[in-house]
C-alpha cells in the first residue's frame, strides 16, 4: 500500500473505475449474447435484442471500453447474422 496521500487516492479511484468498467463489459457481453441466442432460435423479439446490443456497444464505445472498429465489427456481424436469419 502506498504511503503518500495521492497515491492512496489513485489507488482507491482505480478501483472505483475498474469495478465501473468490469461491470459495463459484463452488461454489454450479456447483451451480445441474448442477441446472439435470439437470432439463432428465431425468436420473436430477435430484432429488439439485436437493437438493445448495438446500442450496448455504442456506449461502451462512447465511454472508452471498446475501440471504435471493434465495435463496428461487432455491430457489423451481429447484423449480418441477423440479416442471414430473415
Amino acid at each position: 500500500m502506498a504511503n503518500i496521500k495521492s497515491a492512496k487516492k489513485r489507488v482507491k479511484v482505480i478501483a472505483t473505475k475498474t469495478a465501473r468498467n468490469k461491470a459495463a463489459k459484463s452488461a454489454l457481453k450479456t447483451a451480445i449474447k441474448k442477441a446472439y441466442f435470439a437470432v439463432d432460435t428465431n425468436a420473436d423479439d430477435k430484432q429488439a435484442k439485436v437493437r438493445f446490443a448495438v446500442k450496448k456497444i455504442d456506449q461502451a464505445t462512447a465511454k472508452g471500453i471498446l475501440h471504435k472498429n471493434t465495435a463496428a465489427r461487432r455491430k457489423s456481424n451481429l447484423t449480418k447474422r441477423l440479416n442471414a436469419s430473415a
